[in-house]
């Protein structure tokens, strides 16, 4: 079973993303509403994925992400948000792939489908895998990406 911990400031996207993932049956979900407390918990227990919201009070998802990576390189994450940047026609998902230090990590805009967020937590399985390893045994009835 993989253990999965969800950060958003959004109860309601907690509730949803643990919704889907428990009713797959193969996910045992930790939940924190902000990046502090999802470090104490990260720091504590073993977490095969992170789902975190890039927007958040306090500590940012950039800066969770980052420190998470410090602690575990290989840890598979999605990265989430629903942010648009003034003007420009980008999510805050698009700054991503200009931050050296976020590469290999998956994303997805909110709001979002269940079948969108099951392909996008194994897209993160599989850009964390080391070579020569399957990291998608740990959900392997999720969707392709």
């Amino acid at each position: 079973m993989s253990q999965v911990l969800v950060v958003d400031d959004q109860s309601h996207v907690r509730s949803a993303i643990v919704t889907v993932l428990e009713g797959k049956g193969s996910f045992s979900v930790a939940t924190a509403e902000n990046g502090a407390d999802a470090l104490k918990l990260f720091r504590a227990s073993k977490f095969d994925l992170v789902i975190a919201d890039l927007y958040m009070p306090g500590m940012d998802g950039v800066k969770l992400i980052k420190e998470m990576r410090t602690i575990d390189p290989a840890i598979a994450v999605v990265a989430i948000s629903g942010v648009l940047l003034r003007t420009t026609g980008r999510t805050a998902l698009d700054l991503l792939s200009m931050n050296r230090d976020l590469s290999g990590i998956a994303t997805l805009q909110k709001p979002f489908r269940p079948t969108q967020l099951l392909q996008a937590i194994r897209k993160a399985f599989d850009v964390a895998a080391p070579k020569g390893t399957d990291r998608c045994a740990f959900a392997p009835d999720l969707p392709n990406p």
